[in-house]
Protein backbone atom coordinates (compact mmCIF):
# COMPACT_ATOMS: atom_id res chain seq x y z
CA UNK A 1 0.00 0.00 0.00
CA UNK A 2 1.26 3.55 -0.49
CA UNK A 3 2.59 5.06 2.10
CA UNK A 4 0.44 8.15 2.65
CA UNK A 5 -2.68 5.76 1.83
CA UNK A 6 -2.07 3.88 4.83
CA UNK A 7 -0.79 6.96 6.66
CA UNK A 8 -4.58 8.10 6.05
CA UNK A 9 -6.05 4.79 7.32
CA UNK A 10 -4.35 5.31 10.52
CA UNK A 11 -5.70 8.52 10.65
CA UNK A 12 -9.08 7.24 10.26
CA UNK A 13 -8.39 4.66 12.64
CA UNK A 14 -7.80 6.74 15.13
CA UNK A 15 -10.33 9.05 14.44
CA UNK A 16 -12.89 5.66 15.28
CA UNK A 17 -10.75 5.09 18.66
CA UNK A 18 -10.23 8.51 20.29
CA UNK A 19 -14.05 8.95 20.49
CA UNK A 20 -13.60 6.64 23.88
CA UNK A 21 -17.03 5.42 22.86
CA UNK A 22 -16.41 1.69 22.86
CA UNK A 23 -13.29 -0.85 24.25
CA UNK A 24 -10.01 0.40 21.85
CA UNK A 25 -9.44 -3.74 20.40
CA UNK A 26 -13.14 -4.02 19.45
CA UNK A 27 -12.62 -0.91 17.20
CA UNK A 28 -9.87 -1.92 15.75
CA UNK A 29 -10.76 -5.72 15.10
CA UNK A 30 -13.55 -3.91 13.45
CA UNK A 31 -11.48 -1.82 11.40
CA UNK A 32 -9.46 -4.55 10.32
CA UNK A 33 -12.69 -6.68 9.12
CA UNK A 34 -13.80 -3.52 6.99
CA UNK A 35 -10.21 -3.56 5.27
CA UNK A 36 -9.84 -7.09 4.47
CA UNK A 37 -6.76 -6.00 2.14
CA UNK A 38 -4.68 -5.12 4.77
CA UNK A 39 -1.56 -7.18 5.37
CA UNK A 40 -0.64 -8.52 8.29
CA UNK A 41 2.55 -5.59 9.10
CA UNK A 42 0.04 -3.03 7.57
CA UNK A 43 -2.49 -3.98 10.39
CA UNK A 44 0.21 -4.73 13.10
CA UNK A 45 1.59 -1.03 12.13
CA UNK A 46 -1.60 0.42 12.22
CA UNK A 47 -2.10 -1.06 15.62
CA UNK A 48 0.52 -0.28 17.94
CA UNK A 49 0.28 3.21 16.14
CA UNK A 50 -2.74 3.87 17.74
CA UNK A 51 -1.94 1.88 21.22
CA UNK A 52 0.76 4.53 21.05
CA UNK A 53 -1.43 7.38 20.70
CA UNK A 54 -3.97 5.23 23.52
CA UNK A 55 -0.88 5.47 26.00
CA UNK A 56 0.68 9.26 25.40
CA UNK A 57 -2.38 10.64 24.34
CA UNK A 58 -1.91 14.21 26.54
CA UNK A 59 1.43 14.20 25.22
CA UNK A 60 0.58 13.56 21.65
CA UNK A 61 -2.21 15.63 21.63
CA UNK A 62 0.01 18.99 22.95
CA UNK A 63 2.58 18.04 20.45
CA UNK A 64 0.20 18.07 17.53
CA UNK A 65 -0.86 21.74 18.76
CA UNK A 66 2.30 23.20 16.38
CA UNK A 67 1.46 21.59 13.74
CA UNK A 68 -1.51 21.91 10.94
CA UNK A 69 -4.25 20.02 9.03
CA UNK A 70 -6.12 16.90 10.50
CA UNK A 71 -5.50 16.49 14.39
CA UNK A 72 -5.96 12.34 13.45
CA UNK A 73 -3.33 12.78 10.99
CA UNK A 74 -0.97 14.83 12.82
CA UNK A 75 -0.86 12.16 15.92
CA UNK A 76 -0.45 9.53 13.28
CA UNK A 77 2.63 10.80 12.32
CA UNK A 78 3.78 11.36 15.78
CA UNK A 79 3.20 8.13 16.97
CA UNK A 80 4.15 6.02 13.83
CA UNK A 81 5.58 2.55 14.93
CA UNK A 82 6.71 1.78 11.13
CA UNK A 83 9.89 2.22 9.41
CA UNK A 84 10.86 6.11 9.42
CA UNK A 85 12.14 5.76 5.71
CA UNK A 86 8.25 4.55 5.24
CA UNK A 87 6.74 7.81 6.81
CA UNK A 88 8.69 10.13 5.47
CA UNK A 89 8.09 9.16 1.29
CA UNK A 90 4.38 10.06 3.07
CA UNK A 91 4.78 13.42 4.42
CA UNK A 92 4.87 16.54 2.74
CA UNK A 93 7.88 18.63 3.19
CA UNK A 94 6.34 21.08 5.75
CA UNK A 95 4.99 18.06 8.07
CA UNK A 96 8.85 16.35 7.63
CA UNK A 97 9.94 19.82 8.69
CA UNK A 98 7.40 19.62 11.62
CA UNK A 99 8.22 16.13 12.76
CA UNK A 100 11.80 17.77 12.89
CA UNK A 101 11.31 20.23 15.20
CA UNK A 102 9.02 18.67 17.72
CA UNK A 103 11.99 15.56 17.71
CA UNK A 104 14.17 18.05 19.11
CA UNK A 105 11.88 18.87 22.09
CA UNK A 106 13.36 17.98 25.61
CA UNK A 107 10.50 16.03 26.80
CA UNK A 108 11.27 15.40 30.36
CA UNK A 109 11.40 19.37 30.44
CA UNK A 110 7.96 18.95 30.50
CA UNK A 111 5.16 19.09 32.62
CA UNK A 112 4.85 16.22 34.90
CA UNK A 113 0.93 15.45 33.03
CA UNK A 114 2.86 15.19 29.58
CA UNK A 115 4.96 12.64 30.74
CA UNK A 116 3.59 10.71 33.38
CA UNK A 117 -0.15 10.27 30.72
CA UNK A 118 -2.67 9.83 32.95
CA UNK A 119 -5.62 11.25 33.73
CA UNK A 120 -5.71 14.33 36.80
CA UNK A 121 -7.64 11.79 39.54
CA UNK A 122 -5.35 8.60 38.26
CA UNK A 123 -2.15 10.43 38.64
CA UNK A 124 -3.02 11.55 42.02
CA UNK A 125 -4.11 8.60 43.46
CA UNK A 126 -1.29 6.22 42.11
CA UNK A 127 1.15 9.06 43.83
CA UNK A 128 -0.43 9.12 47.19
CA UNK A 129 -0.53 5.03 47.21
CA UNK A 130 3.19 4.49 45.46
CA UNK A 131 5.19 7.86 46.43
CA UNK A 132 8.75 7.18 44.91
CA UNK A 133 7.51 3.95 43.14
CA UNK A 134 5.02 6.32 41.10
CA UNK A 135 7.50 6.87 37.83
CA UNK A 136 8.97 3.49 37.57
CA UNK A 137 5.25 2.36 37.31
CA UNK A 138 4.45 5.03 34.67
CA UNK A 139 7.39 3.76 32.53
CA UNK A 140 6.36 0.34 32.89
CA UNK A 141 3.05 1.52 31.87
CA UNK A 142 4.50 2.56 28.51
CA UNK A 143 6.39 -0.63 27.53
CA UNK A 144 4.70 -3.59 25.85
CA UNK A 145 3.53 -6.16 27.79
CA UNK A 146 5.80 -9.63 27.87
CA UNK A 147 3.74 -12.60 26.58
CA UNK A 148 2.87 -15.63 29.18
CA UNK A 149 1.39 -18.80 28.58
CA UNK A 150 0.26 -21.23 30.95
CA UNK A 151 1.01 -24.83 30.00
CA UNK A 152 -2.15 -26.91 30.71
CA UNK A 153 -0.66 -30.03 33.24
CA UNK A 154 -3.12 -32.34 32.20
CA UNK A 155 -1.87 -32.33 29.11
CA UNK A 156 1.91 -31.70 29.16
CA UNK A 157 4.92 -30.60 31.27
CA UNK A 158 6.43 -27.27 30.94
CA UNK A 159 9.72 -28.83 29.85
CA UNK A 160 7.89 -30.12 27.05
CA UNK A 161 5.82 -27.25 26.07
CA UNK A 162 9.05 -25.18 25.72
CA UNK A 163 11.08 -27.47 23.56
CA UNK A 164 8.01 -27.72 20.98
CA UNK A 165 8.42 -24.08 21.28
CA UNK A 166 12.23 -23.82 20.56
CA UNK A 167 11.96 -26.34 17.97
CA UNK A 168 9.30 -23.26 16.03
CA UNK A 169 12.11 -20.92 16.19
CA UNK A 170 10.31 -19.19 19.65
CA UNK A 171 12.53 -18.73 22.64
CA UNK A 172 10.69 -19.02 25.94
CA UNK A 173 11.75 -19.10 29.20
CA UNK A 174 9.99 -20.19 32.71
CA UNK A 175 8.44 -17.35 34.52
CA UNK A 176 9.78 -16.45 37.52
CA UNK A 177 6.86 -17.53 40.14
CA UNK A 178 4.13 -19.38 38.21
CA UNK A 179 5.28 -23.21 38.13
CA UNK A 180 2.98 -23.36 35.02
CA UNK A 181 4.15 -20.18 32.90
CA UNK A 182 6.66 -19.72 29.86
CA UNK A 183 6.98 -16.30 28.57
CA UNK A 184 7.98 -15.62 25.09
CA UNK A 185 9.49 -11.87 23.72
CA UNK A 186 7.97 -10.30 20.90
CA UNK A 187 4.58 -11.02 19.30
CA UNK A 188 5.37 -14.67 17.33
CA UNK A 189 2.26 -16.41 15.86
CA UNK A 190 1.19 -19.09 18.44
CA UNK A 191 -1.97 -20.28 17.22
CA UNK A 192 -1.11 -22.78 14.15
CA UNK A 193 1.25 -24.54 16.05
CA UNK A 194 0.34 -27.71 17.17
CA UNK A 195 1.50 -27.53 20.55
CA UNK A 196 -1.80 -24.75 21.05
CA UNK A 197 -3.82 -26.47 18.77
CA UNK A 198 -3.81 -29.77 20.78
CA UNK A 199 -4.23 -27.61 23.71
CA UNK A 200 -0.60 -28.40 25.22
CA UNK A 201 -0.95 -24.58 26.24
CA UNK A 202 -3.14 -21.29 26.75
CA UNK A 203 -1.92 -17.59 26.64
CA UNK A 204 -2.43 -16.24 30.26
CA UNK A 205 -0.25 -13.74 32.25
CA UNK A 206 1.52 -14.74 35.02
CA UNK A 207 -0.01 -12.79 37.62
CA UNK A 208 -3.73 -14.73 35.98
CA UNK A 209 -2.08 -18.03 36.84
CA UNK A 210 -0.95 -16.83 40.57
CA UNK A 211 -4.56 -16.21 41.20
CA UNK A 212 -5.78 -19.93 40.21
CA UNK A 213 -2.70 -21.33 42.63
CA UNK A 214 -4.01 -18.87 45.79
CA UNK A 215 -7.51 -20.64 44.99
CA UNK A 216 -6.08 -24.29 44.83
CA UNK A 217 -8.86 -26.15 43.06
CA UNK A 218 -8.12 -29.83 44.51
CA UNK A 219 -9.34 -33.16 42.47
CA UNK A 220 -12.75 -34.38 43.47
CA UNK A 221 -13.51 -30.71 44.63
CA UNK A 222 -16.70 -28.57 44.19
CA UNK A 223 -15.36 -25.57 42.40
CA UNK A 224 -16.51 -22.11 41.44
CA UNK A 225 -15.68 -19.60 39.19
CA UNK A 226 -17.67 -16.76 40.20
CA UNK A 227 -16.86 -14.42 37.37
CA UNK A 228 -15.62 -16.11 34.44
CA UNK A 229 -15.38 -14.38 31.52
CA UNK A 230 -13.70 -15.67 28.69
CA UNK A 231 -12.41 -18.85 30.68
CA UNK A 232 -8.63 -18.78 31.10
CA UNK A 233 -8.88 -18.54 35.10
CA UNK A 234 -11.45 -21.67 34.76
CA UNK A 235 -9.62 -23.69 32.29
CA UNK A 236 -6.55 -23.41 34.94
CA UNK A 237 -8.44 -24.35 37.87
CA UNK A 238 -9.98 -27.71 36.09
CA UNK A 239 -6.04 -28.26 35.12
CA UNK A 240 -5.35 -28.03 38.47
CA UNK A 241 -7.94 -30.24 39.45
CA UNK A 242 -6.50 -32.87 36.94
CA UNK A 243 -10.08 -32.86 35.25
CA UNK A 244 -11.74 -34.34 37.87
CA UNK A 245 -14.51 -32.60 40.76
CA UNK A 246 -16.86 -29.98 39.09
CA UNK A 247 -16.24 -26.58 38.52
CA UNK A 248 -18.45 -24.34 37.13
CA UNK A 249 -18.38 -21.24 35.40
CA UNK A 250 -20.47 -18.23 36.14
CA UNK A 251 -20.90 -14.90 33.95
CA UNK A 252 -23.61 -12.66 33.20
CA UNK A 253 -22.25 -12.73 29.83
CA UNK A 254 -23.23 -15.28 27.36
CA UNK A 255 -20.98 -14.25 24.92
CA UNK A 256 -17.82 -14.09 26.89
CA UNK A 257 -18.62 -17.76 27.85
CA UNK A 258 -19.06 -18.47 24.61
CA UNK A 259 -15.70 -17.31 23.62
CA UNK A 260 -14.63 -20.63 26.42
CA UNK A 261 -16.17 -22.95 24.09
CA UNK A 262 -13.40 -23.22 21.75
CA UNK A 263 -10.54 -23.11 24.38
CA UNK A 264 -11.95 -25.84 26.45
CA UNK A 265 -12.69 -28.01 23.31
CA UNK A 266 -8.81 -27.86 22.94
CA UNK A 267 -8.04 -28.23 26.90
CA UNK A 268 -9.33 -31.48 26.94
CA UNK A 269 -11.40 -31.12 30.16
CA UNK A 270 -14.37 -32.09 30.88
CA UNK A 271 -15.48 -31.04 34.32
CA UNK A 272 -16.16 -27.38 33.74
CA UNK A 273 -19.87 -26.55 33.41
CA UNK A 274 -20.03 -22.93 32.01
CA UNK A 275 -23.24 -21.67 33.07
CA UNK A 276 -24.90 -18.14 32.30
CA UNK A 277 -26.60 -16.48 35.51
CA UNK A 278 -28.55 -13.11 35.70
CA UNK A 279 -26.89 -11.82 38.30
CA UNK A 280 -25.28 -12.43 41.75
CA UNK A 281 -28.57 -13.67 43.59
CA UNK A 282 -29.54 -15.89 40.70
CA UNK A 283 -31.86 -19.15 41.72
CA UNK A 284 -28.36 -21.21 40.22
CA UNK A 285 -26.50 -19.55 42.94
CA UNK A 286 -28.81 -20.55 45.81
CA UNK A 287 -29.21 -24.03 44.37
CA UNK A 288 -25.39 -24.61 45.27
CA UNK A 289 -25.28 -22.06 48.63
CA UNK A 290 -23.19 -24.54 51.34
CA UNK A 291 -22.12 -26.83 48.58
CA UNK A 292 -18.98 -25.99 47.51
CA UNK A 293 -15.29 -25.88 48.68
CA UNK A 294 -13.62 -23.37 46.58
CA UNK A 295 -14.67 -20.07 44.95
CA UNK A 296 -13.10 -17.53 43.13
CA UNK A 297 -14.23 -14.39 42.51
CA UNK A 298 -12.50 -12.35 40.17
CA UNK A 299 -14.37 -9.56 40.06
CA UNK A 300 -15.27 -6.70 37.49
CA UNK A 301 -12.94 -3.88 37.87
CA UNK A 302 -11.67 -0.92 35.91
CA UNK A 303 -9.00 -2.96 34.71
CA UNK A 304 -5.84 -0.60 35.56
CA UNK A 305 -3.71 -3.26 35.99
CA UNK A 306 -3.53 -3.86 32.35
CA UNK A 307 -2.50 -0.56 30.94
CA UNK A 308 0.17 -2.15 29.20
CA UNK A 309 -2.42 -4.20 27.13
CA UNK A 310 -5.19 -1.92 27.60
CA UNK A 311 -4.19 1.95 27.91
CA UNK A 312 -7.74 3.24 26.46
CA UNK A 313 -8.92 1.98 30.06
CA UNK A 314 -7.28 5.18 31.79
CA UNK A 315 -10.01 7.21 29.75
CA UNK A 316 -12.66 6.00 29.93
CA UNK A 317 -13.05 5.65 33.79
CA UNK A 318 -13.76 7.99 36.70
CA UNK A 319 -13.71 8.22 40.28
CA UNK A 320 -17.51 8.10 39.91
CA UNK A 321 -16.94 4.66 37.91
CA UNK A 322 -14.39 3.20 40.37
CA UNK A 323 -16.96 4.19 43.16
CA UNK A 324 -19.80 2.41 41.43
CA UNK A 325 -17.45 -0.45 40.75
CA UNK A 326 -16.23 -0.29 44.37
CA UNK A 327 -20.11 -1.16 45.91
CA UNK A 328 -20.62 -3.93 43.09
CA UNK A 329 -17.61 -5.78 43.70
CA UNK A 330 -18.94 -5.67 47.56
CA UNK A 331 -21.87 -6.91 46.32
CA UNK A 332 -20.47 -9.60 44.39
CA UNK A 333 -18.47 -10.95 46.87
CA UNK A 334 -20.90 -11.35 49.94
CA UNK A 335 -23.40 -13.07 47.71
CA UNK A 336 -20.43 -15.84 46.14
CA UNK A 337 -19.17 -15.83 49.65
CA UNK A 338 -22.32 -17.83 50.48
CA UNK A 339 -21.62 -20.79 48.12
CA UNK A 340 -18.76 -22.07 50.69
CA UNK A 341 -19.24 -25.02 52.84
CA UNK A 342 -17.06 -24.69 56.36
CA UNK A 343 -13.34 -25.12 55.31
CA UNK A 344 -14.19 -23.69 52.33
CA UNK A 345 -11.82 -20.96 51.09
CA UNK A 346 -12.83 -18.00 49.74
CA UNK A 347 -10.69 -15.50 46.61
CA UNK A 348 -11.31 -12.39 45.62
CA UNK A 349 -9.40 -10.73 43.13
CA UNK A 350 -9.09 -7.87 40.78
CA UNK A 351 -6.82 -6.78 37.89
CA UNK A 352 -6.77 -2.76 39.28
CA UNK A 353 -3.99 -0.56 41.17
CA UNK A 354 -6.48 1.01 43.01
CA UNK A 355 -7.03 0.39 47.03
CA UNK A 356 -10.65 0.84 46.49
CA UNK A 357 -10.97 -1.66 44.65
CA UNK A 358 -8.59 -4.03 46.62
CA UNK A 359 -8.11 -3.00 50.24
CA UNK A 360 -10.99 -1.24 51.13
CA UNK A 361 -13.58 -4.25 49.18
CA UNK A 362 -11.48 -6.97 51.37
CA UNK A 363 -11.69 -5.27 54.34
CA UNK A 364 -14.99 -4.37 54.45
CA UNK A 365 -16.07 -7.95 53.54
CA UNK A 366 -14.11 -9.22 56.72
CA UNK A 367 -15.52 -6.54 58.95
CA UNK A 368 -19.03 -7.36 58.00
CA UNK A 369 -18.40 -11.06 57.75
CA UNK A 370 -15.30 -11.92 60.47
CA UNK A 371 -17.44 -14.26 62.17
CA UNK A 372 -17.78 -16.96 59.40
CA UNK A 373 -14.78 -16.21 57.38
CA UNK A 374 -10.96 -15.94 58.22
CA UNK A 375 -8.89 -13.93 56.41
CA UNK A 376 -5.89 -16.43 55.73
CA UNK A 377 -2.46 -14.95 54.95
CA UNK A 378 -1.42 -15.03 51.14
CA UNK A 379 2.41 -15.62 51.63
CA UNK A 380 1.12 -18.92 53.85
CA UNK A 381 -1.17 -19.47 50.75
CA UNK A 382 1.65 -19.35 47.91
CA UNK A 383 3.97 -20.63 50.00
CA UNK A 384 1.91 -23.96 50.45
CA UNK A 385 1.09 -24.03 46.54
CA UNK A 386 5.30 -24.05 46.23
CA UNK A 387 5.17 -20.75 44.26
CA UNK A 388 9.10 -19.56 44.23
CA UNK A 389 10.27 -16.14 46.30
CA UNK A 390 5.85 -15.88 47.33
CA UNK A 391 7.65 -13.40 49.76
CA UNK A 392 8.21 -10.98 46.99
CA UNK A 393 4.44 -11.01 45.86
CA UNK A 394 2.60 -9.92 48.84
CA UNK A 395 2.22 -6.72 51.07
CA UNK A 396 0.41 -7.34 54.35
CA UNK A 397 -2.19 -10.31 54.31
CA UNK A 398 -2.74 -10.12 50.87
CA UNK A 399 -1.23 -10.43 47.21
CA UNK A 400 -0.16 -7.56 44.83
CA UNK A 401 1.58 -7.30 41.59
CA UNK A 402 2.95 -4.71 39.84
CA UNK A 403 4.04 -3.81 36.11
CA UNK A 404 7.35 -2.49 37.39
CA UNK A 405 8.27 -4.63 40.16
CA UNK A 406 6.71 -8.14 38.88
CA UNK A 407 6.77 -8.03 34.67
CA UNK A 408 3.06 -9.22 34.92
CA UNK A 409 -0.21 -7.00 35.19
CA UNK A 410 -0.90 -5.63 38.20
CA UNK A 411 -3.54 -7.84 40.03
CA UNK A 412 -4.63 -8.24 44.28
CA UNK A 413 -6.22 -10.92 45.88
CA UNK A 414 -7.35 -11.73 49.48
CA UNK A 415 -8.05 -15.55 50.74
CA UNK A 416 -10.37 -16.17 53.66
CA UNK A 417 -11.37 -19.77 54.96
CA UNK A 418 -15.47 -20.48 56.15
CA UNK A 419 -14.93 -21.28 59.86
Amino acid sequence: MHPNALLELAAELLRAVLKLDSPADGVVAAFFRKHRALGTRERQMLADTVYTVLRERLLMQHLAQSGSGALERRLAILAWQGSDTFLRSALAPHEQAWLAQVGRIDRQTLPDKLRHNLPDWLAALLQESLGEQFWPLVRALAEPAPLDLRVNVVKAKREEVQRALAEAGIAAEPTPFSPWGLRVQGKPALTRLAAFTSGHFEVQDEGSQLLALLTDARRGEMVVDFCAGAGGKTLALGASMRNTGRLYAFDISGHRLDALKPRLARSGLSNVHPAQIAHERDERIKRLAGKIDRVLVDAPCSGLGTLRRNPYLKWRQSPKSVAELQARQGAILASAARLLKPGGRLVYATCSLLEAENEQVAQAFTDAHGADFEPLPVLQVLEAARVEDAALLVAGPYLRLWPHVHRTDGFFAAVWRRR
